[in-house]
C-alpha cells in the first residue's frame, strides 16, 4: 500500500471510529469517506494501469479497493439511507480477503504487514457482526477497534515508513509489537466499555 494512502486510511479508520462511539455527529464523517475513499479508487487504478503487466505491482495495488470501496460505501450509506446489511456482508468478504493478503505477506516474509493484514480482518469482520447481522450492542467496541487501528496498523507505520524508519526494528520484532499494542488497545478498550455499561440481568 502506498505510504502516503496509508497515512489517510489511518485518518479514517480513527474518524469513523469517533462517529461509531458517538464523538462524530450526524454526517461529519462523510467527507473524508469520499475523499480517502477516491484517493484508494484512482491510486490503484493509475498504479496497474501503469504497471506494464508486472503481478507485484498489480498485487499491491488490488488491496487498495478493498478500502477505497469501503469509504465509499460508508459514505453512501451514510448520505442515503441505503441499508447497512449490503456493507455488512461485503465486509465479510473483505475480511475473507485480507486474511489471504496476509498469507501471502508471511509467505513473502513481511511478518509485520502479515500481522496488520490480520488486524484489519478482525476490524471487517467486526462491521460484517455489526451491520451484515445487525449487533447493534457491538457498535461502540467496533468503533473503538476501528480508532485503535487507525493509529497502530496505519497512520504510526505510514509516518515511518515515510521517514525510513519502518525497517529500524527486524521485521518479526516489528510485527510482535504491532500485535502487542493493538490488542492491549482493544483489552483497554473492551474493559472500559464494560465498566460503563453495568450487566443487566
Amino acid at each position: 500500500m502506498g505510504n502516503v494512502g496509508l497515512l489517510y486510511v489511518g485518518a479514517i479508520l480513527f474518524l469513523n471510529g469517533m462517529a461509531l462511539m458517538g464523538h462524530v455527529k450526524d454526517r461529519g464523517a462523510v467527507p473524508l469517506n469520499i475523499f480517502v475513499g477516491l484517493l484508494q479508487v484512482i491510486t490503484p487504478t493509475y498504479l496497474i494501469f501503469t504497471a506494464d503487466g508486472d503481478p507485484d505491482v498489480i498485487f499491491g495495488a488490488s488491496g487498495l479497493y478493498l478500502f477505497g470501496f469501503t469509504y465509499l460505501y460508508v459514505a453512501m450509506n451514510t448520505i442515503w439511507g441505503f441499508d447497512g446489511t449490503g456493507l455488512g456482508w461485503f465486509s465479510l468478504f473483505v475480511a475473507i480477503a485480507a486474511i489471504a493478503y496476509a498469507v501471502v505477506a508471511a509467505l513473502r516474509g513481511d511478518y509485520a504487514f502479515a500481522v496488520i493484514w490480520l488486524l484489519w480482518a478482525y476490524l471487517w469482520w467486526l462491521f460484517f457482526q455489526l451491520l451484515g447481522r445487525e449487533r447493534g450492542e457491538l457498535t461502540a467496541y467496533t468503533g473503538a477497534v476501528a480508532a485503535i487501528e487507525g493509529w497502530t496498523t496505519a497512520a504510526i507505520p505510514a509516518f515511518l515508513l515515510l521517514i525510513g524508519q519502518w525497517t529500524a526494528l527486524p521485521n518479526a520484532l516489528m510485527a510482535a509489537a504491532v500485535a502487542v499494542v493493538t490488542i492491549a488497545g482493544f483489552l483497554w478498550a473492551r474493559a472500559r466499555l464494560r465498566s460503563a455499561s453495568p450487566a443487566t440481568t
